[in-house]
Order: structure tokens, then sequence, then C-alpha cells
């Protein structure tokens, strides 16, 4: 399959940032690492080689994204509220950056937002701030609201960032509607510590009438062999839109 490696200065994050991009056609996909993860991640774990079939046959294009982790959630040197502005910024990249990049590469109009663990919370938090520019998010064994990471703490500036309470304070028709539009997918192991965050996630969803798939694996599932799984059940192939 066709892989290349991609470096520029963000303007956003005031800072160099790396991707793979794997494929040569299809769905645009961004990936984001786990917690602390580098863009190398799921060509490592064997993710990329699991989609090896929808790359070559370009149903599919893969962004490998690098992660900022450790300068905004998991900086605790600094406060939460400027956590989450580091968090914004980091979105602001991906899709002011990121996203006319893989235009550059790729028209398809199709465009998918993936993770797992932290990489979840990356994919389904902008694409439910951004939501006309993503057609379906894919969150593995996520975590959904941002507290851990604060304290408890939550005000308005952190809530943009935290997809449960994102939803919970929203009342924007006209936004709300654009992620119905969205294919939502959430999976979660039945016994992972955080299927009681992703339960609250669906029925906060549920609440606002936005359509989703909540899907219950078996066991823990918070492991990279049972993503492997996951993303070959949900990303879709040749049939679907993407």
């Amino acid at each position: 399959m066709l892989r290349q490696y991609h470096k520029w200065h963000s303007q956003a994050l005031q800072k160099d940032m790396e991707l793979l991009v794997f494929g040569h056609a299809g769905a645009r996909v961004l990936v984001f690492p786990t917690s602390g993860g580098r863009f190398f991640d799921w060509e490592n774990r064997a993710m990329t080689g699991a989609l090896s079939t929808h790359l070559e046959n370009g149903w599919i294009q893969l962004y490998c994204l690098d992660s900022q982790d450790d300068e905004s959630w998991f900086n605790y040197q600094i406060s939460p509220d400027e956590r989450a502005i580091r968090q914004l910024k980091y979105q602001d990249y991906v899709i002011q950056e990121v996203l006319p990049f893989t235009l550059s590469l790729n028209n398809n109009p199709f465009t998918i937002t993936t993770g797992a663990s932290f990489g979840a919370y990356h994919a389904l938090a902008i694409a439910l701030r951004f939501p006309s520019s993503f057609h379906r998010a894919i969150g593995m064994s996520g975590v959904y609201d941002v507290r851990e990471w604060t304290g408890g703490y939550m005000d308005d500036i952190i809530r943009q960032t935290s997809p449960c309470e994102f939803i919970a304070h929203l009342h924007d028709a006209q936004k709300i509607e654009d992620i119905r539009k969205i294919d939502l997918i959430v999976a979660v192991g039945r016994d992972d510590p955080l299927f009681g965050n992703n339960k609250w996630f669906s029925d906060l969803l549920w609440e606002k009438g936005i359509w989703h798939a909540f899907r219950i694996w078996d066991g823990d599932a918070h492991d990279w062999p049972f993503w492997l799984d996951m993303i070959q059940h949900y990303i879709g192939g040749p049939d679907s839109k993407g």
C-alpha cells in the first residue's frame, strides 16, 4: 500500500507536527492515537495491516495524526482551563491544517474520524464540535468526559472539549441537526471500566434525539487485539458511503 510521511510547522500549535498517510484513495480517515501516543502507533500495532484490503482497494485512506496530550490534558503544571485551551488549539490544527491537507491529496468528500481509548475521545470531541466536517465518527473503548483530568472542575471553556458535557448543554437546534447527520459509532467492552461513561454518553445522545450505534463487546475489550477487530467491523467497505 502507498505510505507517505509528512511534517510541517503548525500555525495553530506553533510547533512541528508529523503524520503518516496510508492508501491512495477512498474515504479520508483521520486517526487519533491513544493517550500520549504518536503518529506511528497504528502502524506499529498492526492496525494499518488489518485494513490492508481497504487501503489497497482504495476504499479508505488513513491519516494517522500525532498527539499533544502531554501539553494539554496530561500537563498538570497548568490550570484545567489552560489545558482545555491547548486542546481547542489542537482541534484548530486538525480542522484548519490537516483537513485541507487531506483534500490536497484526495478530494473524496466522505470523511471519517476514529481512535481508540483517548484517541476515541479526540475523534468524538472534534466530530461533535465540527459536525459539518465529518460523516462518520468511530469511538473504540473511549472516554467522553474530561473531569478525571480537571479534578472534577467544569466550566464553559472545558465543556467545549468534553463530549458528555458538550452534548448535555447543547441547545443549538442547527448544531444538533448537523450532528444527527453523522454516522456515530460508540463501541466498548461490557467489562471495560469506561463502560459507565460510554453508557452515559449514549444516553445523552438519545436525549437529544441523536441516533447512533452503541455497540457492546464481550469482556473488557480495552486492548489492541480488540480494536483491530472493531475497526474492521465499523470502518465500512466498498458498499458504504466511505
